[in-house]
């Protein structure tokens, strides 16, 4: 569950990622070392790289600092999601929705543990995902892991 910083972050800059082509696929406010950490991840078509993620961190934090959400120090971080990504989020899941995922259960499913698929649908935490034709409904609970397929 998301917490009223993260919520709020998010909602002050989806207009600016609208901007950049981008998406944001997460937002995170933590306690770190030395104080608090904001963290952005972006995607698009094709993925995000350095650029994409310096130009959106300097847009964002010129709306942060003129919303002035966060109370105390902070440091901004912008990220792609990563090819591992595990899929919590409800907006990322619909976000990467046709996408290939790879899947590994706590208990085995029809005798099957892991398997990849694609990533059809996603409703009350549930994740609808295809593997060889054959749709199989998967509560995100029983999922040690639903993450983003990657081959090398």
């Amino acid at each position: 569950m998301a917490n009223k910083t993260e919520i709020k972050a998010l909602e002050i800059a989806e207009e600016t990622a609208k901007e950049q082509g981008v998406y944001i696929v997460d937002v995170t406010y933590r306690k770190s070392d030395g104080g608090y950490s904001l963290c952005y991840y972006i995607d698009k078509d094709g993925g995000t790289g350095i650029d994409e993620c310096e130009k959106f961190s300097k847009a964002v934090e010129e709306v942060l600092d003129a919303e002035d959400i966060i109370e105390s120090n902070y440091t901004l971080e912008v990220s792609s999601p990563g090819a591992d990504r595990q899929l919590t989020k409800e907006r990322e899941f619909i976000y990467y929705k046709g996408r290939e995922v790879d899947v590994k259960l706590y208990k085995p499913e029809n005798g099957v543990k892991e398997f990849t698929g694609v990533l059809e649908d996603y409703k009350n935490s549930v994740a609808v995902i295809n593997v060889s034709g054959k749709e199989m409904e998967i509560p995100v609970k029983q999922a040690v892991y639903i993450r983003l397929s990657f081959k090398f």
